[in-house]
């Protein structure tokens, strides 16, 4: 990881958490390709891993559980691996990790692409940031220790997209803007810039 640029301030995600007071300037710089849903070689590779939900994001999931039972086809009792576990950084400040069935994600469309909760939550006309783990919805920017950082999957050259496309920052920006507001934004768009220049 390269070294940390502090922000001017700090910045809370709208839904409480994390708390963000400095950026590795690396989501500036790495690429990929971004347009997750058009791509033909990847096979969904970022969904093989499963995902930490947050607990925020778990409580809606859970309260639509029955309706989501049928989209997905698996039983709710198979949805999680393992308990809960304590993340200060989280929304809601734990999280549970995933199932990993067949290859991939439970939530993953094993007839199509992509993921289920996007689409469930697209075809019953909800925001799908209600019931997407922020880390699905920003990846390959991810956070940690008050700091937006890039996953490690892009840094190391592993993500089978990396490469072509626009930045990190770049994929992610609205996502961004829409927890942390248009003032974070507006500074890492000067960040970025000056990454840029250097």
């Amino acid at each position: 990881m390269t070294s940390l640029v502090p922000l001017s301030r700090s910045y809370t995600a709208a839904v409480g958490a994390p708390t963000i007071s400095a950026v590795d300037p690396a989501i500036f710089v790495h690429r990929y390709f971004a347009a997750c849903m058009s791509c033909t070689f990847c096979a969904d590779g970022c969904c093989t891993h499963g995902v930490d939900v947050d607990s925020r994001v778990m409580v809606e999931i859970l309260a639509q559980a029955d309706r989501i039972e049928d989209v997905v086809g698996v039983p709710r009792s198979e949805w999680f691996a393992g308990d809960f576990e304590a993340v200060e950084e989280a929304p809601g400040g734990a999280t549970r990790r995933t199932a990993v069935r067949d290859g991939y994600c439970v939530f993953h469309d094993a007839k199509g692409r992509g993921c289920l909760l996007h689409a469930y939550a697209l075809s019953t006309g909800q925001d799908y940031h209600d019931l997407k783990p922020m880390v699905s919805t920003l990846f390959p920017v991810t956070f940690g220790d008050g700091a937006l950082l890039l996953s490690d999957e892009l840094e190391d050259g592993t993500l089978v997209c990396a490469g072509a496309g626009p930045t990190a920052y770049e994929a992610a920006r609205p996502e961004l803007s829409f927890y942390f507001g248009e003032d974070l934004v507006v500074e890492l768009d000067r960040l970025a810039t000056a990454t840029a220049s250097a």
